[in-house]
C-alpha cells in the first residue's frame, strides 16, 4: 500500500475521493451536521497553505494551534505540513501560564486559537511571549479586546491565500517533504513537573498508519468515527490522521459535554474514547437493573450471562458456542443488546479504541457480552499512541493486547516496559537532561509502566513512579485498587493515599445524584452535601461496598479509612491534567487536613 505524506495526503485522497464527504461538523445555530467534501478539505488545505507562506511561515518553523476540536485544527495541520512547518498543539482547557509555557519554550510566532476562552487566555499572555506575533482565531463570533491590532479571523487568514498566489513555493516545499521532517511537538500535561514536548516525527505516523494496517483488518472506508477525545491528544491525533488514510468519515464533535446527544446524532461505527466513558455507560446499565424487578431484571441478567458465554467464553478464543447458547444470543441480540447499543448511539457500531486509563476487567468483559467491540490498547504520547491493542478476537481479557508488528517490547529492572522501533520519538525538545533519563544507551525507551509479558500479549502491573511504599515497608499499586473501586456506581473518583503512611486511604468523589437519590429512599435528612456525607449511614453505604469491591487485594493494600469529598477533582484547581489524570501531589496538598485526619487513628 502506499503511504502518502502528511504534507499532500488530503490532496491524494481528495483525487480518489472527489465530492465524497470527508468531515463533518456541527453547526450549533443551525442545529445540524455541514459536511465538507474531500474536494473541499483539500482546497481550504491548499489555500491555507498559501496564506501561511504569504504570512511569512517558514519550513520547520513551529506553529501553535490553541483549540477544541474545529475542522479547522486539521486545515491547520495539513496545511503547515505542506509547507514542512511544525504543528504545536495546546490543550483547549489550558491556563494562561500553560500556554505561555509552550508559547516561550516553542518559540511560538503565529498560534490559531479555537473560541473566546483561547482567545482570551492567548491575548493575556501575549506581553510576555517575546516570539509571539500574531493570533489567528477560528470562531466568527470571539469578541477581540479593544486594545488588539495584530489579531485576525480564520476567514480573513484564508483571504491572504485564496489567490493562491504561493501555490510554485507550497508545492516546492510539499515536494521536499521527508519523513525524516518533524511533524508534531506535543507538550505532555505531566503529573508532576513542567511539560516536556515530545518530538513526534512524520516517520511516526507512517509506521503507525503501517501496523494498523495490519491489525485492523475490519476498518474501510466505508466506516463513520466521531472524533470526541481531544485533538491535541496523541491518541486521537493519530488517530485522525489514521482516519484519513483510510478515506473513513470523520464527524468532529466540538463540545465533549454534548456528546451523549452527538453520538446518537451520527451513530459511528468507530469512536476512540477513555475508559470513563464506558464507565458511565457500565453505570448506567447496572442502574436500570438495580431499579428493576422480576422478569425483566431475570431476563437483563440472563442477557448478561449469555452473552458473557457466547462472546467471551467461545467465540473470543475461537470456538463455536453451544447452539441453545447461539439461539439464545440471537434472541437478546434482537432485543436488550440491541436497545442498549441503540440507546448510547452506537448500534452500527464496529469497534471502539478504548486506552488512556486502565479499564476493569468487569466493565471489558460486560461490553464484550453485550456486543460491543472495545478495543482495549496501551500507548503514551511518546510512543505515537499504540504500542498494543486487542485482536477482534483471540485476546485475553486483562490484558492490553497483542504489541504491534514489528515494535520491540522488553521487560526491563523494576519489570519497567522498554520500547524500540519507528513510532517512538526520538525525544523531548530541547530536553537533553530529560532525554539522558528517558532513552537507555542502546536506544530503548523507559515508559514508566511496569509489566509483563505472556503469550504475545502485554499486561501493565502499575505505574512505577506512582508505586507507593507504607511506612510498615509493603508497596501498594495505587491505580489496581482505584481502577476496581470506580467501577461501584457510587464512587465518580478515587485517589488513594498510602506514600509514607502506615496503611492505606482513600479520598473519594462520590456520585452525587445516586447518593442524594440513595438518602431520599432511605428518608435521611440533611441541609447540605456536606452533611449528607458525613451522615453515618452513608459512610457505612460507602464502607460496605468498598469492603466487597477490594476483597481481592491483600490486608495491606485495602482501604481502611476514607473521606467523602464534597466537591470533585478537577484541573481549575490544579489537581487533574488536561487527560484528566490525577495530579497526587496537588491533590495530598489540597486535602492535607482530611488526609491528616485520617491518620489520628
Amino acid at each position: 500500500m502506499t503511504y502518502h505524506h502528511l504534507s499532500v495526503l488530503v490532496h491524494r485522497q481528495a483525487e480518489k475521493y472527489g465530492d465524497r464527504v470527508a468531515l463533518k461538523y456541527r453547526d450549533y445555530d443551525k442545529g445540524q451536521w455541514i459536511p465538507v467534501t474531500w474536494n473541499q478539505f483539500s482546497e481550504t488545505v491548499q489555500i491555507a497553505a498559501n496564506a501561511m507562506v504569504e504570512m511569512g511561515i517558514a519550513e520547520q518553523e513551529n506553529i501553535g494551534v490553541f483549540s477544541q476540536n474545529k475542522p479547522e485544527c486539521l486545515y491547520t495541520d495539513f496545511a503547515a505540513f505542506a509547507n514542512r512547518a511544525v504543528t504545536i498543539p495546546l490543550y483547549a482547557t489550558s491556563s494562561p501560564s500553560q500556554a505561555q509555557y509552550i508559547v516561550n519554550d516553542a518559540g511560538i510566532r503565529f498560534l490559531f486559537v479555537g473560541e473566546q476562552f483561547q482567545y482570551d487566555a492567548a491575548f493575556t499572555v501575549l506581553p510576555l511571549c517575546a516570539s509571539l506575533e500574531r493570533l489567528i482565531i477560528f470562531d466568527r463570533a470571539v469578541v477581540k479586546d479593544k486594545q488588539d491590532t495584530t489579531s485576525i479571523y480564520f476567514d480573513e487568514f484564508l483571504k491572504m491565500g485564496e489567490a493562491k498566489q504561493h501555490a510554485a513555493v507550497v508545492e516546492e516545499r510539499s515536494s521536499k517533504a521527508s519523513f525524516d521532517d518533524l511533524a508534531n511537538i506535543l507538550y505532555t500535561s505531566g503529573t508532576t513537573g513542567e511539560p516536556k514536548g515530545v518530538m513526534i516525527h512524520h516517520s511516526c505516523y507512517k509506521e503507525q498508519m503501517r501496523t494498523h494496517d495490519i491489525r485492523l483488518v475490519t476498518m474501510t472506508d466505508q466506516d463513520v468515527s466521531m472524533n470526541f477525545l481531544p485533538l491535541t491528544h496523541i491518541f486521537e491525533k493519530t488517530w485522525a490522521y489514521y482516519c484519513i488514510h483510510k478515506g473513513v468519515l470523520t464527524c468532529i464533535n466540538l463540545r465533549p459535554n454534548d456528546i451523549q446527544m452527538t453520538i446518537k446524532e451520527i451513530r459511528p461505527t468507530l469512536m476512540c474514547n477513555v475508559p470513563r466513558f464506558w464507565e458511565k455507560v457500565y453505570d448506567g446499565v447496572q442502574e436500570v437493573i438495580n431499579q428493576s424487578t422480576g422478569l425483566k431484571k431475570s431476563l437483563m441478567l440472563d442477557a448478561i450471562k449469555v452473552g458473557k458465554v457466547h462472546n467471551v467464553d467461545y467465540l473470543r478464543v475461537g470456538k463455536t458456542p453451544p447452539l441453545m447458547n447461539q439461539l439464545k444470543y440471537k434472541f437478546y441480540d434482537k432485543t436488550i443488546y440491541s436497545v442498549l447499543r441503540k440507546t448510547i448511539g452506537i448500534e452500527n457500531g464496529n469497534f471502539f479504541p478504548t486506552a488512556g486509563a486502565a479499564i476493569s476487567n468487569e466493565i471489558n468483559e460486560f461490553l464484550h457480552s453485550v456486543g460491543v467491540n472495545i478495543v482495549v490498547g496501551y500507548g503514551l504520547t511518546e510512543s505515537t499512541a499504540t504500542v498494543s491493542c486487542l485482536t477482534m478476537t483471540d485476546y485475553t481479557i486483562g490484558s492490553v493486547g497483542k504489541i504491534m508488528p514489528d515494535l520491540e517490547v522488553k521487560i526491563g529492572e523494576n519489570n519497567e516496559i522498554l520500547l524500540r522501533g519507528k513510532s517512538i520519538s526520538k525525544g523531548y525538545y530541547k530536553k537533553a537532561e530529560a532525554n539522558k533519563t528517558a532513552f537507555t544507551e542502546d536506544g530503548w525507551f523507559r515508559t514508566g509502566d511496569a509489566g509483563y509479558i505472556k503469550d504475545g500479549e502485554l499486561y501493565l502491573t502499575e505505574r512505577i513512579k506512582d508505586l507507593f511504599k507504607t511506612s510498615n515497608g509493603k508497596y501498594i499499586a495505587p491505580q489496581a485498587l482505584e481502577t476496581k473501586l470506580v467501577v461501584d456506581r457510587f464512587i465518580e473518583q478515587v485517589a488513594i493515599i498510602a506514600n509514607q503512611r502506615k496503611y492505606v486511604s482513600a479520598l473519594i468523589v462520590p456520585n452525587y445524584e445516586h447518593v442524594i437519590a440513595y438518602a431520599k429512599e432511605k428518608g435521611i435528612e440533611y441541609s447540605s452535601l456536606q452533611e449528607l456525607l458525613q451522615n453515618s449511614k452513608i459512610i457505612e453505604l460507602f464502607k460496605s461496598r468498598i469492603d466487597t469491591l477490594q476483597q481481592q487485594f491483600a490486608h495491606y493494600e485495602q482501604v481502611k479509612y476514607f473521606a467523602l469529598l464534597p466537591e470533585p477533582f478537577s484541573m481549575e484547581k490544579g489537581e487533574l491534567t488536561n487527560t484528566l489524570k490525577m495530579k497526587r501531589n496537588i491533590i495530598e496538598n489540597n486535602y492535607k487536613e482530611v488526609i491528616d485526619k485520617m491518620y489520628e487513628a
